[in-house]
This record gives C-alpha cells, structure tokens and sequence, in this order.
C-alpha cells in the first residue's frame, strides 16, 4: 500500500510542475486584476479563496471517482465537457479582446456564481488539470498527485490573493490593457483548440476517423 514514505521527491515535484502548466497561476493574476474596478478588496479576496476551494474539491474528487463521474452520475462523454469548456474559454477571451477585462461581473450576479464558473472551472480545473487528476495517480500514485494537487492549489491561492501587488508594476507602465487583449487571444485560442479536441475524440469515438 502507498504512503507517504514511499514518496520520491523529484516524483512529486514532476506531477507539481505538470498541474501548475495547466493551472497557469499567471493567468489568474490578470483576472484578479480584471475584478480590480467591479470589486472591493474583501470581494477579490472571497473569490480567490473560494474560487481555489471549490477547484480543489473538484480535483480531488473527480481524481477519487474518475471516469465514473462521467459515466455513472453524469451521463456524459469526456469530449462533450471539452467543447463545452471550450466555449466558455472563448466566451471569456472574446470579452477580454473587446472590453480589456477577463471577467464582466453583472451587479445582480452572486460572488458564488463567478467563483464557480468560470474562475474555479475551466479557469482552474478545466479539461486538463481533470484529466491529469484522473490520470496520474496511475502512473505516479494518489498520494503524491493528492499531495501536488494541493500544493499547486495553496501556490493558485497565494498568487491569487497577492495579483494586486504583483501587477503593481504592469499598472505602472500601462501595460495591462494590452497584456489582457493578448491574453485574451491566448484564452480563446486555447478555448478553440479544446473544442477541436472535443470534436476530435467524438469522430473518434463514433468510428469516424
């Protein structure tokens, strides 16, 4: 049985690295940055700790349940949740080329509601980082991806609390707006290619490619 004994230090720091590519703390700097002028410092401050909350519960549990959460509870394929990520990613970067922010909260919509979607999924726990939770406690066991998913979550959270300290200086030389719409185009890039991927595994799975 695996325990905590058995946990190799270059190991867990290959899945750490793995999960934080795939998080992309960087990314989240400029969304806090976004929410700077829709919210007040203990709103951002909600957000980001529930907004990692709710992505580590989804980690961790689509990495105890796996394909059984599609299959079973969901009824649904894997390729069907890339292209509806997708969208949501190429929603979220359309608006941040247009306007020059990420996220455009509504008055009337609930600090919850964007803390789930899109902060928390896809932005934290997307297609990705699930499919490595679902996959790498096979190949390098729970433990240490349990263990990595957490950590690369508290690093997720420490960036994302500290964004306005850390773009301070983007402010400074008015790069931010320009650093948005290129990161925006980045984000619906990255939301096309999830669709495509998505309508790849479909042909495929019906037989057609």
């Amino acid at each position: 049985m695996e325990s905590l004994f058995d946990i190799r230090t270059e190991q867990f720091f290959s899945v750490f690295v793995t999960m934080l590519a795939l998080v992309n703390p960087v990314q989240k700097i400029f969304v806090m940055l976004s929410l700077d002028s829709q919210l007040s410092d203990r709103d951002r401050r909600y957000v980001a700790l529930k907004s990692n909350l709710v992505a580590a519960i989804i980690l961790l549990l689509f990495l105890a349940l796996g394909n059984a959460i599609f299959t079973y509870v969901f009824n649904i394929n894997l390729y069907a949740f890339r292209i509806t990520c997708g969208f949501v990613l190429l929603y979220n970067g359309f608006l941040a080329l247009q306007e020059g922010i990420l996220i455009k909260i509504d008055p009337q919509t609930r600090l919850n509601d964007v803390s789930a979607v899109p902060i928390a999924m896809p932005m934290i726990a997307g297609p990705g980082t699930i499919t490595a939770a679902v996959t790498l406690p096979n190949q390098d066991g729970t433990i240490v991806t349990i263990l990595a998913i957490l950590a690369v979550i508290a690093t997720n959270t420490f960036i994302m609390l500290h964004a306005k300290h850390l773009g301070g200086i983007l402010n400074r030389f008015n790069l931010m707006s320009p650093l948005i719409r290129i990161l925006g185009l980045i984000i619906a890039t990255i939301g096309v290619q999830m669709c495509f991927t998505g309508i790849k595994d479909f042909l495929s799975a019906i037989g057609m490619i």
